[in-house]
C-alpha cells in the first residue's frame, strides 16, 4: 500500500474516534506495546534527530534506525520504544503526516516488535533487558507515604488552632455587625 494511503488512514481513524462514532479507541489495540514505526524519513536523519523530534511525547527508552548493511546509511524508517505506552498514541497522533525537511513521514503503533538480535555481549544490560523482555508498561502498585505519628499529631494541633482563628475571628465580626446595627437603630428613633 502507499505510504501516504496509510497516512490518510490513520488519519480517518483518529478523525473517526473525535468524531464519537466509535465506543472505543483503535489505539487500545496497541496498549501492550510501547513500539512505534516511523517511515519517510530524510536519509540523512541521525538517531539523535530522530530523538529529538520524537521525544516531545515522552521518555524514548530505545531506537532502531534501520540502515543499509553495507553502506550504513539510513534506509529511511525506524523504530522507536517509548518508556510509556501512551507516549506512542501522542506521537501517532500528532507526528502522522508532519513533513520532516520536505518529506511526509508516516507514525503507526506496532503490535510485537523485537529489536533485531545484535551480539549481545556488547550491549549494556538495561539495552539486553529492553529487548529480552520488551518495554510496555508495567502496572506499579504504589504505597502511599506513612507518616510518624508525632507529624500527624503536630499537623491535627496546627489544624485546631486554625480552627479556632476561625472561630473567634468569626464571633469578633458578628458582634461588630450586631454593635453597628443596635447603633444605627438607636440612631434612627
Amino acid at each position: 500500500m502507499n505510504p501516504m494511503t496509510n497516512v490518510k488512514n490513520v488519519l480517518k481513524l483518529s478523525e473517526r474516534e473525535l468524531s464519537g462514532k466509535s465506543k472505543t479507541s483503535w489505539h487500545d489495540q496497541y496498549r501492550d506495546s510501547a513500539w512505534i514505526f516511523v517511515g519517510g524519513l530524510p536519509y540523512d536523519l541521525t538517531e539523535g534527530d530522530v530523538i529529538c523530534v520524537f521525544s516531545q511525547y515522552g521518555e524514548i527508552v530505545n531506537i532502531n534506525l534501520v540502515r543499509d548493511k553495507e553502506t550504513g546509511k539510513s534506509r529511511g524508517f525506524a523504530f522507536i520504544c517509548y518508556e510509556d505506552q501512551r507516549s506512542t498514541i501522542l506521537s501517532v497522533d500528532n507526528l502522522n503526516g508532519i513533513k520532516i525537511l520536505g518529506r511526509t513521514i508516516r507514525v503507526d503503533h506496532c503490535e510485537q516488535y523485537r529489536a533485531p538480535n545484535a551480539d549481545m555481549s556488547k550491549i549494556d544490560e538495561v539495552t539486553a533487558a529492553v529487548r529480552i523482555e520488551g518495554c510496555a508498561p508495567v502496572p506499579v502498585k504504589i504505597e502511599p507515604a506513612v507518616q510518624p505519628l508525632a507529624v500527624k499529631q503536630e499537623k491535627e494541633k496546627g489544624n485546631k488552632k486554625r480552627k479556632k482563628e476561625k472561630k473567634s475571628k468569626k464571633k469578633k465580626k458578628k458582634k461588630k455587625s450586631q454593635s453597628s446595627d443596635s447603633d444605627s437603630s438607636s440612631s434612627d428613633d
